[in-house]
């Protein structure tokens, strides 16, 4: 494989071979659990996990690296991999007669770690996914993770709190790679349990307001509902008890907002 292709497809390998033991500590016990890899690479994470799981789907989207790996654990009966691409893989289908749901591991490169993220909380709501432990650029973790409250909270935060319990288990520095990256990695465990049910709402319709809220960072929250078609009139009916009238999105808990958001019409019997 080029040089010059790695940066192409954001590939920096794990090198660090203390931080490959702790991802897979982080996973918990796999002794009989079906667990899904994204972006093995070279596979240094794999072996651990290799050795841990009942069964483990390596889903790599470089050709040659597949063929690297398959050749690597072609003993190996309970591993497969995949050449394949993520944001094309129905993870469902690698759920196991008997068995519910599945662990997830992964590298995630920056340019696509809110569509992977995406599909993995599609698979949360399915029921298919149990938990993930994730690689990502520290300043999107930091999105992730944040509280109602600090600036770096937004839709994604509010997104992903919805969908999982998040845990900031550890930060991986550029020299942890190879090539080293230009940027801190951070390392993430989500505990998948989506709350539409429990705050109410249904996932589409609730989406779309979490999205309005925070179309326009520098606006209040009542603005940019205002500008999503919500007339005032709406707003004030429907505006959660105690919550300021110019509150930006990012200082509102997602119980507000589901208050909010039943108030303007959508619950959970809304049409999604």
């Amino acid at each position: 494989m080029s040089g010059a292709k790695k940066p192409k497809l954001g590939q920096n390998f794990l090198v660090d071979e203390n931080a490959c033991v702790r991802i897979a500590d982080a996973l918990g016990d796999a002794s009989g659990r079906t667990v899904v890899e994204i972006g093995p690479g070279h596979g240094a994470i794999t072996a651990l996990l290799a050795a841990r799981a009942a069964r483990l789907h390596c889903i790599e989207f470089d050709p040659a690296l597949a063929r690297e790996l398959e050749f690597r654990f072609r003993n190996d009966t309970h591993v497969t991999v995949h050449h394949a691409d993520i944001l094309q893989t129905d993870l469902a289908q690698y759920l196991e007669p008997g068995t519910s749901n599945l662990d997830v591991v992964g590298n995630l490169p920056y340019y696509i770690t809110s569509e992977i993220l995406l599909r993995l909380f599609a698979a949360a709501r399915a029921g298919v996914v149990t938990r993930a432990v994730l690689m990502m650029q520290r300043e999107v973790a930091e999105r992730i993770a944040a509280a109602p409250g600090a600036s770096e909270y937004g839709a994604l935060s509010a997104a992903t709190q919805m969908h999982a319990r998040v845990m900031n288990l550890f930060p991986l520095p550029p020299s942890a790679f190879s090539p080293p990256p230009e940027v801190y990695s951070t390392v993430l465990r989500l505990e998948f349990a989506p709350r539409f049910v429990e705050l109410g709402v249904d996932f589409e319709g609730f989406n779309r307001l979490l999205r309005a809220s925070f179309a326009q960072k520098r606006k209040t929250l009542a603005n940019n509902l205002r500008a999503a078609g919500y007339s005032t009139e709406q707003i004030a009916a429907a505006w959660p008890q105690g919550l300021a009238a110019q509150v930006r999105s990012e200082a509102v808990p997602l119980e507000a907002m589901a208050v909010l958001y039943r108030g303007l019409g959508g619950g959970a019997g809304a049409a999604s």
